[in-house]
């Protein structure tokens, strides 16, 4: 099954209740996968970082302006990642870690972050290298909830997959990816090298 409901009826009141609802999904779920191309993951964004992600999204949907309340429930969300309970394998594309999000100031912030939370029991962060041959087409980022759910955020719309057969895809999709991503080590260097190109080094 899937369904699909626009951003514009979800954010009819503004960010702070879907942001909410996904502080919710993240509370219940025990082992989530991420793959996030072009952007931070959300549990992981500074502060700065989802405030201009944010203001993008009301700015750009024309939705109530509530981005500090929305923002505080996104810094919410990211209290799983420290309670023991949860799992999360996330793999960022390289261009993640060079999107121009805010400027200088935000990025060094947000890479000095990833290279704080790389060793948290709780994470499993890849870098996928923009070189990588990965056994799989590309593909737009989504989020899987204990393998019952795949969630995508489109441009118009919000996306969600529950059919068996259709989840059992993207688990093997996100299997391709993670193994061509760089982990560990190679990724804490793939991230130091954005930081040194932030720093203007």
């Amino acid at each position: 099954m899937t369904s699909v409901v626009p951003w514009q009826q979800r954010l009819s009141t503004g960010t702070e209740s879907i942001q909410g609802e996904v502080v919710r999904w993240y509370q219940e779920t025990r082992n989530s996968k991420a793959y996030v191309p072009t952007m931070i993951w959300g549990t992981i964004q500074t502060e700065a970082y989802a405030t201009v992600i944010l203001r993008r999204v009301v700015d750009f949907l024309g939705i109530p302006d509530d981005v500090p309340a929305g923002v505080a429930k996104r810094m919410e969300r990211q209290r799983v990642l420290y309670e023991g309970e949860h799992h999360y394998d996330v793999v960022l594309g390289e261009q993640a870690l060079y999107t121009n999000v805010g400027g200088r100031e935000v990025m060094v912030g947000q890479m000095e972050r990833l290279l704080r939370d790389i060793d948290l029991p709780s994470l499993s962060l890849g870098i996928l290298p923009a070189t990588a041959e990965v056994d799989v087409v590309p593909m737009p980022g989504f989020n899987m909830y204990d393998g019952v759910r795949v969630h995508y955020e489109l441009v118009s719309t919000a996306v969600d997959v529950t059919d068996p057969g259709e989840l059992a895809l993207h688990d093997k999709a996100f299997a391709a990816l993670s193994n061509a991503a760089c982990h560990g080590e190679a990724a804490r260097g793939l991230i130091s090298k954005a930081l040194a190109f932030w720093n203007g080094d």
